[in-house]
């Protein structure tokens, strides 16, 4: 017959875990405006025995204007840890609604607030602003300076011991790394599964409405950050800048919950941003935060979150998120003062936050033929990312399906086996590699080569050479923080600092690494992994580049620069915010065209082979219903009623209150239909 004209409601009943009463069941018994919504610690969600919230999410009331909708992502209920059937339920994936649901109790309660609520409401949103941005930037220096103190005390250790002992070194330095791994992995295996990886897929997802189970809970935020000073610390092919933006999107969605009953920290002005609306732009905030707080770039941390995270933005967010990142700014490099000297912070003095200045013995310009090297350095990194993601996401797939058996709880000992396998195969690479190749004389120009003895971070590190005014440019390269790595190899201080062999070793090796590190039950990003594979084949293409020109004024590092543009282009696809990110790194805006020309045709080369980004890749891979942009062509043909469900449960546009409660409190899902049979 005739195709009925089908409209879906977006109520939310319980956000899959937060008991949210709905404004019907209330409505039951209401005898003022003011009762319509409790809170969503309490209600429906326990009248059908769903059990109470877990710690300082439990008990509460609120009367906030809008419906206070707590997600699977940041409330946690007791009965996801039976294996009953309300568990089950609660770990389905819901989706977000970002749109006030306004009926005719929210417009009463509207009209009878003060002007002034307005004002306030809108000062108390730059004020969590203002919060998350501190806390995300204290949150990140806290990470620095653990990171730092941790493998300064690891390096030097090993270098005391090498002087006496090759293999009692390297039983030290793997020892070291195994262990911090291992802890790393137990955090997030048995604490807080969803710290794994680096977090940007999970959060995209949040932003585009998709309400994963545990995302943004305080247990992930504390995985994330002991996770990330295990994984980055002990060595392995991550980076910490990923899970920073996870890190700051947990802080954003903690305060935007409405405080803490069980502490009595719960005021009714807080609860006003207990909605998905508000928990959104706030969200958006903290992973804008993060990548400022990685990079020490808060004009790419707005930009990224445009470019990649956010699927919904307004004009009013730009500015608020602007501010965030400002915030972020200003307190970092407050809180670096604080460690100007070595013996203020441990050995946090010579490492702490990458950024890469170049313009010191940099190049100042560039001229005509460099254009043509720079595309093939394009072409080159978007072939070499699209390769990095299918080959990952094979890796994935088959470590998912075989390993892990679909993640079940009896393989959570596979995944510390696994981490730990993986952090004793990069630390033999790591120490032993570098002791195959021969070590290179200094140029007697350079005061700091080779690198003073007891000192563990900077350039030209001298490791099993025979004689003092040599250095070891793969151990420059591979026995060092990941950090320092990037600046080394980004340095313009001497020619032919490195061999092309040590280039070629280090690419190939630390490749395999980083695709084999990416997806371990660690926390680990990807940003560090992608600009030192970049790095290592852009400073070939520059050794050659000086080499057939001549040119003494072209610099090595500048193409090394330019590699990790096109290697970071060709894995995650992103440009504008890459392109600024990258010049608040190096703080160079001379190499603006070339950057930008690398980063276009990079992308345009990737997307030509057909592979998905990096992090849509993994979205697709953990099968989370993303929203694209546009729909795929079949979709054009399809109507609601296509796809619907055999046994569709519907609403009439005028239902009985007693019905509706049936059956929101019989389904698991809470999305309906609502038909009018008279169109």
């Amino acid at each position: 017959g005739g195709r009925a004209t089908m409209e879906f409601s977006a109520y939310k009943r319980g956000k899959g875990g937060s008991g949210a009463q709905s404004p019907y069941e209330s409505l039951q018994n209401v005898t003022s405006s003011e009762q319509v919504m409790e809170d969503a610690n309490g209600g429906a969600g326990d009248a059908a025995g769903d059990g109470p919230l877990r710690g300082e999410d439990a008990g509460g009331s609120s009367s906030a204007p809008v419906p206070t909708m707590a997600p699977m992502g940041i409330f946690n209920r007791a009965s996801r840890r039976n294996g009953g059937a309300a568990g089950a339920a609660a770990r389905k994936i819901e989706s977000l609604d970002y749109e006030i649901a306004e009926h005719s109790v929210y417009r009463a309660e509207q009209a009878k607030r003060a002007n002034w609520h307005k004002h306030r409401y809108l000062a108390l949103k730059w004020v969590l602003a203002f919060v998350v941005g501190v806390g995300t930037a204290t949150t990140a220096f806290l990470i620095n300076l653990a990171v730092e103190n941790v493998a300064g005390l690891k390096f030097k250790w090993t270098m005391q011991t090498m002087e006496t002992s090759y293999a009692g070194a390297y039983f030290i330095y793997t020892l070291f790394n195994v262990f911090l791994v291992f802890s790393s992995a137990v955090v997030v295996v048995y604490f807080a599964p969803q710290a794994a990886g680096s977090g940007i897929p999970e959060v995209k997802s949040y932003l585009n409405g998709i309400d994963l189970p545990g995302i943004l809970l305080f247990r992930t935020l504390v995985g994330k950050v002991f996770g990330s000073v295990g994984s980055v610390a002990g060595g392995l092919a991550v980076g910490k800048e990923g899970p920073l933006v996870h890190t700051g999107s947990c802080i954003a969605a903690i305060l935007s919950q409405g405080g803490s009953s069980k502490f009595r920290l719960s005021p009714k002005w807080f609860r006003e941003f207990n909605n998905d609306r508000d928990r959104r732009d706030l969200v958006t905030c903290g992973a804008c935060a993060g990548v400022a707080a990685a990079f020490r770039a808060p004009v790419g941390g707005v930009l990224f979150a445009i470019e990649e995270a956010a699927s919904f933005w307004r004009p009013q967010l730009t500015w608020r998120t602007f501010f965030t990142t400002a915030v972020v700014s200003v307190t970092i490099r407050s809180l670096m003062n604080t460690c100007k000297d070595e013996e203020d912070c441990g050995f946090f003095g010579g490492g702490g936050f990458i950024i890469f200045d170049i313009n010191e013995n940099g190049q100042s310009q560039y001229w005509f033929y460099e254009l043509l090297p720079v595309s093939v350095l394009g072409v080159l990194g978007g072939l070499l990312g699209a390769a990095f993601n299918f080959v990952n996401g094979k890796l994935t797939e088959f470590r998912i399906k075989y390993l892990y058996k679909n993640h079940h709880s009896s393989r959570k000992h596979v995944k510390v086996i696994e981490a730990m396998l993986v952090a004793a195969i990069t630390s033999t690479f790591q120490f032993g590699l570098p002791l195959a190749f021969s070590c290179k004389t200094c140029d007697p120009e350079i005061a700091s080569c080779p690198r003073p003895t007891g000192l563990h971070y900077g350039n030209f590190v001298s490791m099993a050479c025979p004689e003092p005014n040599q250095y070891n440019d793969l151990a420059t390269i591979f026995f060092n923080t990941q950090d320092d790595a990037i600046r080394n190899l980004f340095s313009s201080e001497m020619t032919h600092e490195y061999s092309p062999g040590a280039l070629v070793t280090f690419f190939c090796f630390f490749f395999i690494l980083a695709v084999i590190t990416y997806g371990i039950s660690v926390p680990s990003g990807l940003f560090v992994p992608s600009i030192l594979c970049g790095a290592a084949y852009g400073r070939l293409v520059g050794m050659l580049m000086t080499s057939v020109t001549g040119n003494i004024e072209i610099k090595e590092g500048t193409y090394a620069l330019l590699g990790a543009a096109s290697f970071l282009a060709g894995a995650m696809r992103m440009t504008v915010s890459m392109c600024v990110i990258l010049l608040e790194l190096t703080n160079n805006l001379s190499l603006l065209p070339l950057i930008m020309l690398v980063l276009l045709v990079s992308k345009a080369v990737a997307d030509l082979t057909g592979i998905l980004p990096i992090y849509d890749l993994h979205i697709h891979i953990k099968k989370i219903p993303l929203l694209e942009a546009s729909a795929e062509k079949y979709f054009r043909h399809l109507t609601a009623s296509d796809v619907k469900s055999g046994k569709n449960i519907s609403f009439s546009r005028v239902e009985k209150v007693g019905f509706v409660l049936d059956v929101l409190k019989s389904c698991e899902h809470n999305g309906f239909p609502v038909i009018d049979l008279n169109v």
